[in-house]
């Protein structure tokens, strides 16, 4: 990817990971859109950020999801950069799954279907530019799940086997996939680890992803050193203990 001379819209980008990375490429000279639920949130990044512009997002909604795509389409004809970015994350208590349901969907509807239905509706335009580049931001618990927020973990899991299939699917074209895999970061997604120092924090995070994108631009996975432990526990025979350790960490 290219960090410069971009239209780029990214999903959630009025808070934490999302408005990091859209001040980060706003600052690179980039034309960037945010897209999220709360219009305060929005307005207030823009105005903190000339330039850099908005738009009102329900990613659990699917109409609200067309509607928007076609508007972008229509408001952004160079659009080439889309980042996957809205989250939520919330802690269940599986014994009692009951009071959990509503929880349990919205996480699903917002962190995997949202990605998809948005990914779906933008690629037809994005075919149609000379380069365009899809992020989907997982999590390092797609690779080792909290027990905490089971249904978050296995939504990233999801997000991370949907991207390996799309970057095969799309490998002959002009589209780049890319998925960046967070660990830990203190943007208070999670009540639970909210002022936590063991989280990384954003500004450092940040830092490294951008870095990590400039010099390595045909890059397909973006993982900082503190996300690496849960990215490859499997790989290096860890996966017991890394589980065993951030599963009594955050309990």
């Amino acid at each position: 990817m290219n960090t410069t001379n971009n239209t780029i819209l990214i999903t959630g980008g009025g808070s934490g990971i999302g408005r990091g990375l859209a001040e980060a490429f706003h600052a690179l000279g980039n034309s960037v859109i945010i897209a999220g639920r709360r219009k305060q949130v929005l307005d207030e990044v823009t105005a903190a950020n000339p330039g850099m512009a908005s738009a009102a997002l329900d990613v659990e909604n699917p109409e609200s999801i067309r509607g928007f795509a076609a508007q972008i389409v229509s408001d952004f004809p160079a659009l080439n950069v889309l980042i996957n970015n809205a989250g939520i994350m919330r802690s269940e208590n599986l014994l009692n799954p009951k009071n959990n349901l509503l929880d349990m969907e919205a996480t699903i509807a917002t962190n995997i279907l949202g990605p998809l239905r948005l990914t779906a509706a933008l690629l037809p335009h994005l075919q149609r530019q000379a380069q365009s580049t899809i992020i989907n931001v997982s999590s390092g618990l797609a690779f080792v799940p909290l027990a905490l927020t089971p249904t978050y973990s296995a939504a990233k899991a999801a997000l991370h086997s949907y991207t390996q299939s799309l970057r095969f699917q799309l490998r002959d074209t002009t589209t780049q996939v890319i998925e960046l895999i967070p660990p830990g970061v203190a943007t208070g997604l999670l009540a639970e680890s909210a002022g936590d120092p063991r989280m990384m924090p954003l500004d450092e995070f940040i830092a490294e992803t951008m870095e990590i994108l400039t010099t390595q631009p045909s890059a397909t996975e973006i993982s900082v050193e503190r996300a690496k432990l849960l990215r490859f526990a499997a790989e290096t025979g860890q996966f017991d203990s890394v589980f065993d350790t951030i599963n009594h960490m955050i309990s």
